[in-house]
């Protein structure tokens, strides 16, 4: 090297080791990620990408193999990339690793894969100057108690939807909260979400939108045979107890990812998670310009004057 010459080095990152996660079935996602492998080694980020993943490659995997466990124990970083269901089983397995988790929106709607796939590029090298902000998403414990045993639990992000078979009538479910009884409801389901989860089933049974940053738990019925039964918000330190009364083959799902089926008297206990997901996004994110996108909500300038 001539005196006095310099070498181009890549700058520190905060992340370095970088967990890659894909709907690896979607065509192109595959080439996504080894394009996204590619870009974290220039900047000498170790890359693990998870097991299946990266066999769906085929031939030789473009990262380190690493099952969802490892990635949540070695990386501090996890990159997602796919719709938000691919999200919501990320979150799932990796929430209570403390890892930070970063959605590139391979799919539709995009609610929390917030960054478009056109525009991964920039994003993703923001972050890995150290460019970005972070926020914690609550997430909910749900178990299912049969006979004072416990025959199943769950995480979810979203919601907890305890509902009917679709070829059956209404289903009864008694519903306490802190120990206290709250009422009986006959409809075709309800909803417990999370203020994350408040703009999904929730939000298409007309419950409302809570900002991700509030501290509280919705509860919408879906469909209930009493239109005075009405969506309510609950602290989210509160303990929910539901309680299958009557209805032919009941279920309870997590996200609507993972269920079980219910029995009669099964009772189902609803509580947040000790921990919570941390999503990274790139400066300039706005929770509202996703509502504006993703709702098709109409946009007016913002009037500095009187008029």
């Amino acid at each position: 090297m001539m005196p006095g010459s310099m070498t181009s080095r890549p700058a520190p990152t905060p992340f370095h080791t970088v967990g890659l996660i894909g709907r690896y079935q979607t065509e192109g996602v595959i080439d996504t990620l080894r394009d996204i492998a590619t870009v974290l080694r220039e900047r000498g980020v170790r890359v693990l990408v998870e097991t299946q993943t990266g066999l769906a490659a085929g031939g030789e995997p473009f990262a380190e193999l690493a099952a969802m466990e490892a990635i949540g124990d070695i990386a501090e970083l996890a990159i997602a990339v796919g719709g938000d269901g691919t999200m919501l089983g990320v979150t799932r397995a990796l929430a209570q690793h403390d890892i930070s988790l970063l959605g590139i929106n391979y799919g539709r709607l995009g609610f929390i894969t917030d960054i478009p796939l056109e525009q991964w590029r920039g994003a993703l090298s923001a972050i890995l100057d150290g460019e970005f902000t972070a926020e914690h998403r609550s997430l909910l414990c749900v178990r299912v108690e049969r006979a004072g045993e416990r025959v199943w639990d769950a995480l979810a992000l979203n919601d907890i939807v305890v509902s009917r078979s679709s070829r059956a009538g209404m289903i009864e479910l008694q519903v306490e909260v802190d120990g206290t009884y709250m009422y009986n409801q006959r409809a075709d389901g309800l909803i417990i979400a999370t203020p994350t989860g408040s703009t999904a089933y929730a939000l298409s049974a007309n419950g409302p939108i809570l900002h991700p940053q509030l501290a509280g738990i919705v509860m919408v019925p879906v469909a209930p045979h009493a239109l005075s039964n009405r969506p309510i918000c609950l602290p989210d330190d509160a303990r929910i107890r539901i309680r299958v009364i009557e209805g032919r083959e009941p279920r309870v799902s997590g996200d609507m990812q993972v269920f079980s089926e219910l029995q009669i008297d099964d009772d189902i206990v609803i509580e947040r998670a000790p921990f919570q997901a941390r999503f990274v996004h790139p400066f300039g994110y706005s929770y509202f310009a996703t509502l504006r996108s993703k709702l098709n909500w109409h946009e007016l300038p913002f009037l500095n004057e009187r008029t």
